[in-house]
């Protein structure tokens, strides 16, 4: 009998988690819920979904649903995830996991006391370059990591559109801030390349004091929009980690590291994704007299076999480019739900970043170096 998926929500969770969910076998989406009986019977319709759904408990509560994808604001689906873990549902839930550290240190334990497989949308991981990186540190082609830096730097509200959906983005409360949204996507990367982080510096502040509309109307945000962190490993590697949403320019993902035999470059010019997100690795010795056009770096090529799934009816090729690394996602909690390994990144991984953004909160506020065994 196929898993049965209720989804809260007709914006990205219907244009980007529908196709996803659609991709995978033994899957069926049966529910969307939005805020009002109008907008949820006209995005059943739209979508071909049975059942349209405007109170979300009770989408939550039908007996019929098997798994709850929860991709509305932080501050908003706290109560409905936990919820969910109550009747022992399956949970897909959107990033930043929780609004604030205390919520998620109720999420955590909620997960951990129920009999749920639940997972977050931190699906960068299961990119293809990603996941090539992640081979190259394994296999100990990088040697011992060291060092480096990350970056993920969007030029998203320096001109913001009237109706861009995430204007709330600037309200205090919501449990948003470039570091929170954007930094735990790219803290998930970096604990699923070099693992747990140990001990964390920061500084995350606003920079943009007002957002200002092509109309003439403004903004004044209340949340911030850059932050600079230094982190460091269990491992003892270092790495600096930069998140803006307010970067004019901002050139999207960068990540580099260096260890003991090598060095690894990933790269984006927006958000990772499956075609643009670009490998390069360099070995110890290796000089401009390769004749590379980046010294001893090269690039390393994406095998044709991880740009699509065998079991999969899409690949890296669907107009919505993150569907297909969140159907690879979703495949692993289906089967994980099955009786399969665990998937990752679930709700264990979530609450790992999640005292990370605490401690550079904490780093940030008092000044000085937060050790993540102050974060319990």
């Amino acid at each position: 009998m196929a898993l049965r998926v209720g989804i809260i929500s007709a914006a990205w969770g219907a244009f980007a988690h529908l196709p996803a969910w659609r991709a995978v076998p033994g899957v069926e989406v049966i529910g969307i819920c939005t805020s009002r009986r109008e907008t949820a019977e006209a995005a059943a319709q739209r979508c071909n979904i049975e059942r349209p759904y405007w109170d979300a408990q009770a989408m939550i509560a039908d007996p019929d649903i098997d798994i709850v994808d929860c991709g509305t604001r932080p501050s908003v689906r706290h109560d409905m995830v936990m919820a969910a873990l109550r009747h022992n549902k399956h949970v897909y839930n959107g990033i930043p996991c929780a609004a604030d550290f205390d919520r998620a240190r109720e999420l955590h334990a909620a997960w951990k006391a129920s009999r749920s497989v639940a997972i977050v949308d931190a699906y960068a991981q299961w990119l293809p370059a990603h996941q090539l990186a992640k081979g190259l540190i394994e296999d100990g082609s990088l040697g011992r990591p060291l060092g480096g830096r990350c970056s993920l730097t969007m030029s998203l509200f320096n001109a913001p559109h009237p109706q861009f959906p995430y204007n709330w983005f600037s309200q205090a409360g919501q449990g948003v801030s470039a570091i929170r949204n954007l930094g735990s996507h790219a803290l998930h990367t970096l604990v699923f390349l070099f693992g747990e982080i140990e001990e964390v510096s920061a500084h995350d502040t606003q920079v943009l004091k007002e957002w200002k509309f092509p109309d003439g109307a403004a903004i004044k945000p209340e949340t911030n929009d850059y932050c600079v962190a230094l982190l460091r490993f269990k491992s003892g590697m270092t790495m600096q980690l930069e998140a803006s949403w307010n970067a004019v320019q901002g050139p999207g993902w960068h990540l580099e590291a260096f260890g003991e035999n090598g060095r690894i470059e990933l790269k984006s010019p927006t958000f990772p994704t499956v075609l643009d997100t670009s490998l390069h690795f360099g070995r110890l010795g290796e000089t401009a007299a390769t004749g590379r056009p980046s010294g001893g770096m090269e690039k390393i090529a994406v095998p044709e076999s991880m740009l699509k799934s065998p079991s999969l009816s899409i690949d890296a090729q669907h107009p919505v480019p993150p569907a297909f690394p969140m159907a690879i996602s979703m495949e692993a909690m289906v089967k994980a739900i099955g009786g399969g390994a665990p998937p990752k990144p679930d709700f264990e991984q979530a609450f790992q970043v999640e005292r990370v953004q605490e401690a550079i909160r904490r780093a940030s506020e008092e000044r000085r170096w937060v050790r993540l065994a102050e974060i319990a």
